[in-house]
């Protein structure tokens, strides 16, 4: 056996320790579903901000976003971009407001819950097709973050690709449906600082093998100019203003990813938003640079280029090349946290919402606290199992995976969760349409317009849902009044809630 295959297996297995130390510490806290699901609303700055990032950015910032930038250079800059933006404007739009109302709305623990107090829906079904989209999308997302783990699994210890993909789906499950939310932000605020310190070291190493960074551009500036000019394609090609839009288009969804809103329900008290804020947007800014910076120097560093869905484990050439078997252990170990950090989330998300909006509402309006964690738990194991089975083709790109979900969440969830916390006259009806249009026009573009307009789905998705919302809104249904004095009102019952505690 090959000694270097012993020493990346012992890196592994410690990084495995560390996470299942932390689900038997989160199990012993958690004592009923709103700890199983938000952790008690109790987590400072610095736990929901790198839990946010960590669990926003999965399996794509160490392989999707290092393969774009060895294909197309500067080109990933504008995704780049978008994404920072789009950090930034969801912590100062939608974080307070949705920490103070979501509480105030009946402790709502999950986003249906929200909406449906937020509105008075007494129907149920502004709530129930929440849930649905949350579930069918969450299935896609989950199952991109498991093709990456069966990745790399299958290029670190050679296991076939369906036993790759069960190793990395069980490895999630093992401290997600113990320790629920508490487990998930703590590992990933561990899983969060490896992966910032593994995106730091490998191009800092690499740029020193290249003779600084002056040297790399210049040594890319010779192979490939295109590379090095962010309003061209890899192949040279100019870039349009809808490819560029399409690309920067990607921060708008983060109004709409559950798994990243659920931080905001979370944190301790409004007033630990700013400071998470800042912490999120410096973690997202290092992270992202290192990434187009380790798909750069693998095209100038690498014998033989990549191709195809092969340039997405660039970052685990490089670490294999660059480093001691058992440091390259510990900075793949980095990609498993990604994959896991956003996976365990999404599970956790969509066993809120089975249990919460289902289980519990549906089907056992009585249940004990106890049994209502036990199918929170469940619904943990069923959903895992659902993703491993669509995670099953190998040809599948993480980045394309990831792109519809991001959209199917930003377009369906984005504009009504952003107008519900601003605007007093908006109206159930007016969430159902916008909810539907957002949903519905990211399914549908792809297929019927993608070729006439090929734009990113999200972006006419947005738009034509918050048109909607508008329209609807205006005609019927009964607007909540002084929204904004209601927010006022509750937040400083909070803070002094906080104060006092």
């Amino acid at each position: 056996m090959n000694p270097d295959f012993h020493l990346q297996t012992l890196a592994f297995a410690g990084y495995f320790l560390i996470l299942a130390f932390i689900g038997w510490r989160a199990y012993r806290g958690t004592r009923d579903i709103e700890d199983f699901i938000l952790g008690g609303r109790r987590i400072g700055s610095w736990v929901a901000a790198l839990s946010a990032g960590a669990s926003d950015m999965s399996g794509w910032l160490m392989m999707g976003l290092p393969g774009l930038a060895y294909a197309s250079g500067f080109e990933s800059i504008w995704l780049a971009l978008g994404l920072l933006l789009g950090t930034w404007l969801n912590w100062r739009l939608l974080a307070r407001r949705l920490r103070v109302f979501s509480q105030a709305y009946g402790n709502a623990l999950t986003l249906p819950e929200f909406l449906a107090n937020r509105f008075q829906d007494r129907s149920g079904w502004l709530r129930v097709l929440a849930a649905l989209f949350i579930l069918i999308f969450f299935l896609l997302y989950t199952s991109a973050g498991l093709v990456a783990g069966g990745k790399l699994f299958e290029a670190v210890f050679g296991l076939p690709y369906v036993w790759a993909v069960a190793a990395g789906t069980l490895a999630i499950l093992l401290y997600t449906s113990l320790g629920g939310f508490l487990a998930v932000a703590w590992s990933d605020v561990f899983q969060g600082l490896l992966m910032a310190a593994a995106l730091i070291l490998v191009p800092l190493v690499a740029l020193d093998q290249l003779g600084g960074p002056v040297a790399a551009l210049t040594q890319l500036q010779a192979l490939n100019p295109a590379l090095l000019d962010p309003f061209t394609a890899g192949d040279g090609q100019p870039l349009g203003f809808i490819a560029i839009l399409s690309l920067a288009a990607w921060g708008l969804g983060y109004f709409g990813q559950p798994h990243i809103l659920a931080r905001f329900q979370a944190i301790r008290a409004p007033e630990a938003v700013p400071q998470a804020r800042r912490i999120a947007v410096g973690w997202s800014l290092l992270t992202m640079t290192g990434a187009i910076l380790t798909g750069l120097v693998g095209v100038l560093l690498l014998d033989s280029p990549l191709l195809g869905d092969e340039r997405e484990k660039v970052f685990i050439h490089l670490v294999n090349l660059l480093f001691h078997p058992l440091v390259a252990g510990i900075l793949l170990a980095a990609i498993l946290a990604a994959i896991m950090s956003t996976a365990d989330s999404q599970l956790l998300v969509t066993s809120a919402t089975f249990t919460e909006d289902f289980y519990r509402r549906l089907l056992a309006r009585e249940a004990s606290p106890g049994h209502q964690v036990i199918a929170g738990r469940l619904a943990v194991v069923a959903v895992a199992g659902l993703a491993f089975l669509l995670a099953l083709d190998p040809q599948a790109h993480v980045l394309y995976l990831v792109a519809h979900a991001w959209a199917g969440f930003g377009a369906t969830f984005g504009p009504v969760l952003l107008v519900s916390v601003y605007w007093s006259r908006m109206t159930w009806r007016g969430a159902i349409a916008g909810m539907l249009t957002g949903g519905l026009v990211v399914i549908a573009w792809p297929p019927l317009l993608g070729e006439v307009f090929p734009i990113y789905e999200l972006v006419p998705g947005f738009l034509l849902s918050l048109s909607a919302i508008g329209l609807v809104s205006r005609f019927g249904g009964e607007p909540r009044d002084n929204l904004e004095a209601e927010f006022l009102r509750v937040a400083r019952r909070l803070k002094a809630s906080e104060a006092g505690g």
